[in-house]
């Protein structure tokens, strides 16, 4: 997508985007007004309903497979060039494009949780813990997005009950020494 809407300079402008699609620009501008504009839209329009919300009837298995397509998704060079142009020329209405349909379905994991009679993490929270690693990654580094790094951002948000005992133990502990 890069390089095929992108002119020499490699600006991605209306003019190009209009050349591409054979039509004249003003036909573009009417419809979107900027390139800002026609991106979020594009991006919303790509990001609704192209991962679906897993139901493995635990929030572990549900976030971390959610986490697992997510980092697949965002591996794809077209999706990663459309989510970084939109981040970049979209301002705030491109990052809403970009998020908005993966904390909606963040919300349906974690309200499926709430109607199994389990208390799940905010929304926030769990935001903070899976999406903003896997987007970070994905935009700004050239790390790798694997399945086993996306499991170990749930790992982090849902400790095992091991793992929470142990730490419960240890500040028990800590707090009894003189």
């Amino acid at each position: 997508m890069k390089d095929l809407l992108t002119d020499e300079a490699g600006e991605l402008t209306i003019p190009v985007v209009a050349s591409r699609a054979g039509v004249h620009a003003t036909t573009v501008y009417r419809r979107w007004g900027s390139i800002g504009e026609l991106l979020a839209d594009v991006a919303t329009s790509r990001f609704t309903g192209d991962i679906v919300v897993p139901d493995t009837g635990t929030l572990r298995g549900d976030l971390e497979r959610y986490a697992s397509d997510l980092a697949k998704d965002l591996c794809d060079p077209d999706t990663l060039a459309l989510v970084r142009a939109t981040i970049g020329i979209g301002g705030e209405q491109g990052a809403a494009a970009c998020r908005g349909e993966r904390q909606q379905q963040l919300e349906a994991i974690l309200e499926r949780e709430q109607a199994r009679g389990h208390e799940p993490p905010a929304l926030e929270r769990t935001t903070d813990a899976v999406l903003a690693p896997l987007y970070y990654r994905a935009v700004f580094t050239n790390e790798p997005l694997t399945s086993a790094w996306a499991h170990g951002l749930v790992s982090h948000l849902l400790p095992t009950a091991t793992a929470t005992a142990t730490a419960a133990a240890t500040a028990t502990t800590a707090e009894s020494r003189p």
